[in-house]
């Protein structure tokens, strides 16, 4: 495999990030995941940390060096991230349950796979088209399709952000799969937060990505969103790829070539919570037992 990686997530104007993303790669394998976490003090940051390290700990173990059937995994991988948020607020005896957004792709012998829940996408652009764009799980998003508000009344729809799936909460999620599509020299695949493509269009997105690697594209798009948001911003988050036929791209520190992996070598890049970060009613001492009880939550559940 051979492919131009860029990551980056902003605060916004939130006092904090609850976005979390991560990718890891074996010599055939590649996953991508960004997940958007929900709830106070700290337990969205949680959710959405749980879910990204849970995810990237699953495909080190079962990427040897490929997944045995990647749709499969996806779905037991956010199932299984499910259940451990919700036992992690079971433990806590949470009166609500943090909750996450998820997007992950799995790329392996060239085809993209991908799962989500909530309203975290992914776009899968070629040559100046989007081939291929998750459905959110929003009630904002039915009303659209069934034809009860136009696009752009639901940019500003003032239930824009509510979600009827999830990771963690009460109920059980729905999760989408998608894709088994094969990928072409230059193909781009944009995961993404809402805080990154609400405000920003989908015309602007393909214009950005089609003209410009990610690793120039994303940058300037994410720069649009951040000011266009505001001083109420969401956080934002953007994490692509540039998936390449050849060597082209040889000697640039985002390009990545697979060849030279061995079997068990699997590279992972996850960012982590801030552990020097006080904010507010949010101490240093909260962060620290916080990042304690996810790798916890993720040795209980890592098989």
């Amino acid at each position: 495999m051979k492919f131009t990686i860029f990551q980056e997530s902003r605060q916004g104007g939130r006092k904090y990030n609850q976005d979390r993303m991560g990718y890891s790669y074996s010599r055939d394998a590649l996953l991508l995941v960004v997940a958007d976490g929900m709830g106070g003090h700290l337990h969205g940051e949680v959710a959405a940390q749980i879910a990204v390290e849970l995810l990237t700990d699953q495909f080190q173990k079962k990427a040897e060096p490929a997944l045995a059937n990647p749709v499969q995994f996806l779905v037991d991988a956010f199932q299984r991230c499910h259940e451990a948020i919700y036992h992690y607020a079971a433990n806590h005896q949470m009166v609500e349950v943090p909750r996450t957004t998820c997007v992950a792709c799995v790329v392996q012998d060239g085809i993209a796979y991908w799962a989500h829940v909530g309203d975290s996408r992914l776009y899968l652009l070629r040559q100046h088209r989007v081939v291929a764009q998750t459905r959110d799980h929003s009630k904002v998003r039915k009303m659209v399709e069934n034809g009860a508000i136009t696009e752009e009344e639901a940019r500003t729809h003032a239930e824009k952000n509510k979600i009827y799936s999830c990771l963690g909460g009460s109920y059980p999620p729905e999760i989408d799969v998608g894709g088994k599509i094969a990928l072409a020299d230059g193909d781009t695949v944009l995961l993404c937060t809402d805080g990154f493509w609400g405000q920003v269009d989908d015309d602007e997105i393909m214009h950005f990505l089609s003209a410009f690697p990610v690793l120039f594209a994303i940058p300037q798009l994410l720069d649009r969103a951040e000011l266009r948001g505001g001083k109420f911003g969401d956080n934002l988050t953007a994490l692509a790829i540039n998936w390449h036929e050849e060597d082209d791209r040889a000697g640039e520190d985002a390009f990545v070539s697979t060849q030279k992996l061995d079997h068990h070598t699997v590279a992972t890049h996850v960012n982590p919570i801030d552990a020097k970060r006080s904010s507010g009613s949010i101490t240093e001492d909260d962060i620290e037992r916080a990042i304690a009880e996810i790798q916890a939550a993720i040795a209980k559940y890592s098989k």
